[in-house]
């Protein structure tokens, strides 16, 4: 697709102590930007979304008026003499994975974020509802091939663990495949998990891999949204391809080639979203916003578990 960018240095891994303790000043900000917001707002969407795998047996109780017959233990009443009823709770733990692009374009964007920092707030934002909520939570990041697994577990340090790899670990190449990422969920995950491939998807899918991703776990797609896709600035731009670094200068005042790139932009949306739609796997989108907001990021969210109720209830 050759999306552009700015030109920018693009640092390297945080090797540098500097480096190191800014990126974890930055997931401290992010915990706290979080933890209001999902307590106050994502935490019961999320409930209510996700129910967990099914039920499973708690104990039995004796029978009373207006008790399911279908309910009633046989062997215990048999053995006491009076009717006994099983009595059922809701499976709630699940098992939640973030699949990270690690591909050039993530390290780009126009807004108050690049994409790679839209999906550290993404992953803290959710990652930490999933814990309130008593589940595990994973982690896979990758270029061409997974280069980070990091297995399913409790805790907030955890999660804070995998916003700060979101922040820091880098592809191996330029180019990239959510393919990989996939393929390795269905081999790597043995139960079904809910995963969040985080991506720009601007490449091709291949169709395959994501029709059996979709049916080993609940694949959800969050496609990241540079601001440059629908507002590039009205300037003459110095821009580079992120993933040779070829340069060149765009004229992006001049309405034809607005026009163009609009074209173009829309083009690949249509594809990108037949390709998930043909794999029948939901998709956020999370446009980067202008100024740093992650109210910008908890709507899509927030919209995605309504869709998911509104689905369930016709059902």
């Amino acid at each position: 697709m050759g999306f552009l960018r700015f030109l920018r240095p693009t640092p390297a891994a945080a090797a540098p102590s500097e480096d190191l303790a800014q990126v974890l000043a930055e997931v401290r900000r992010i915990e706290v930007q979080s933890s209001r917001l999902v307590t106050d707002v994502l935490a019961g969407g999320y409930r209510s979304t996700f129910r967990g795998a099914g039920v499973e047996f708690a104990d039995v109780r004796e029978y009373v008026e207006g008790d399911d017959p279908r309910s009633v233990d046989w062997n215990v009443t048999a053995r006491l003499g009076r009717p006994f009823v099983k009595r059922f709770v809701e499976e709630r733990e699940l098992t939640i994975v973030f699949a990270l692009d690690l591909s050039a374009p993530m390290d780009a964007g126009l807004g108050a974020w690049s994409l790679r920092q839209t999906a550290a707030r993404f992953c803290a934002l959710l990652g930490l509802a999933a814990i309130a909520n008593d589940d595990r939570v994973g982690f896979l990041a990758g270029s061409a091939a997974v280069e980070r697994f990091v297995l399913p577990r409790k805790g907030a340090g955890h999660v804070l663990r995998i916003v700060r790899d979101c922040l820091v670990v880098r592809g191996a190449g330029p180019d990239g495949s959510v393919d990989a990422l996939v393929a390795q969920a269905s081999r790597g995950l043995r139960r079904r998990t809910v995963v969040f491939l985080l991506s720009h998807f601007f490449g091709p899918l291949d169709p395959r891999t994501m029709l059996l991703g979709g049916r080993d776990h609940d694949l959800v797609a969050v496609r990241l949204l540079p601001r440059e896709l629908f507002e590039p600035p009205r300037a003459l731009l110095r821009v580079a391809d992120p993933a040779d670094g070829a340069s060149r200068l765009v004229d992006f005042a001049d309405e034809r080639v607005r026009t163009a790139w609009r074209e173009r932009v829309g083009a690949w949306r249509a594809r990108s979203d037949e390709s998930l739609g043909r794999a029948s796997i939901d998709r956020i989108d999370v446009e980067v916003p202008a100024v740093r907001d992650v109210g910008a990021i908890a709507g899509p969210i927030l919209r995605f578990f309504r869709r998911r109720e509104l689905r369930e209830a016709k059902r």
